[in-house]
């Protein structure tokens, strides 16, 4: 059980990238590919997800599984308003509260697969990926492992 447990340790910064990247790339891919303007709470979640590519790409390149302090707040806050754009899409009564008062309105809904995926709940997904990885993440482990090679070292 414990080399099943390390070998999920060990991918679970590269599952982590890998989903920021794969959210990133397909957000670029609405705007850029198929002509979606973003709105003002979509370029707001950009501003969180973005980062995360080289902070989790770095992270996991160096195996540095101390990094969820930086990473918690950034697909919290991400996530969070990702729950209010979706909200704002799919809740009729919240219509009223226009939070985009220039350019695209934040309830245009330029995708809706299965009747409840839209852009938002996409990143939604991602960020909630991100964030569960980043707690299954033991550092203990990694301390450990360096504690190891120091005691080698002397």
């Amino acid at each position: 059980m414990g080399a099943r447990r390390g070998f999920i340790q060990q991918y679970l910064l590269y599952f982590a990238w890998i989903v920021s990247l794969t959210a990133t790339l397909g957000s670029l891919y609405f705007s850029e590919i198929r002509g979606f303007v973003p709105c003002q709470m979509c370029w707001m979640q950009r501003i969180f997800m973005y980062p995360l590519v080289f902070i989790l790409g770095i992270a996991a390149y160096t195996d540095d599984r101390r990094i969820k302090k930086y990473v918690l707040p950034l697909t919290i806050i991400g996530g969070s308003i990702s729950i209010y754009h979706y909200l704002l899409q799919k809740v009729p009564g919240l219509a009223g509260f226009q939070p985009c008062t220039q350019g695209v309105p934040c309830n245009a809904i330029y995708i809706d697969w299965l009747g409840f995926i839209t852009i938002p709940f996409l990143a939604l997904t991602a960020f909630t990926l991100i964030t569960i990885s980043m707690f299954l993440l033991d550092h203990r482990a990694a301390e450990e492992r360096e504690e190891t090679a120091e005691d080698a070292d002397a």
